[in-house]
């Protein structure tokens, strides 16, 4: 079970991990961003969506099994017990988020009445969920959507809030155990 690797003194995150943490969150916030403006000013975003949607979703499962098979790096020692068990609670819900919300759209998707083919970036279709086609089903699974898509929204903020209070409050190393760079082979 490869911890992490240090560099200057530093223990930080593997190589795979920054990758996978640094390119789900660029595509988290891509599609936030289309989700919450597709009906005004990105008409026609919406396979986009779906396909990044399905990428965060696979991308998602391969960050929760490397998450498992990888201990993270541990918090320094003054780091306090709340704030401990704050980012373990935040990092979990982002894990099962990142599956929870994609799934969700792909069931609302299956479940709409004005069904579109799904497809991966227009590389090759993907099936649709086995639900009825039915107004308050696709209703029901676009609200959960919905919700969930507006939770993570507010778990990036505290996210975000938590590594700026590292780096410029605490003035510790926390962040840079995240950081892209150059790193040991």
């Amino acid at each position: 079970m490869g911890v992490a690797f240090e560099g200057a003194g530093l223990v930080r995150y593997t190589r795979v991990a920054i990758a996978l943490h640094w390119t789900i969150a660029i595509l988290i916030v891509t599609n936030l961003t289309i989700g919450l403006l597709h009906d005004s000013l990105l008409k026609g975003a919406l396979p986009l969506h779906k396909s990044i949607g399905m990428l965060v979703l696979l991308l998602g499962v391969v960050r929760l099994g490397w998450r498992i098979g990888h201990r993270p790096p541990p918090l320094p020692a003054r780091v306090r017990r709340w704030e401990r068990r704050l980012s373990a609670t935040v990092h979990w819900l982002f894990y099962a988020l990142m599956i929870l919300i994609p799934l969700s759209g792909w069931i609302f998707t299956s479940a709409s009445l004005k069904r579109h083919p799904l497809s991966f970036f227009g590389l090759f279709p993907l099936p649709m969920f086995p639900v009825p086609q039915d107004k308050a089903i696709a209703s029901v699974w676009a609200d959960r959507h919905e919700l969930m898509a507006y939770l993570m929204i507010a778990l990036l903020l505290l996210h975000i809030a938590g590594a700026l209070k590292h780096r410029f409050v605490e003035r510790d190393h926390v962040l840079d155990r995240m950081l892209p760079g150059t790193t040991p082979s």
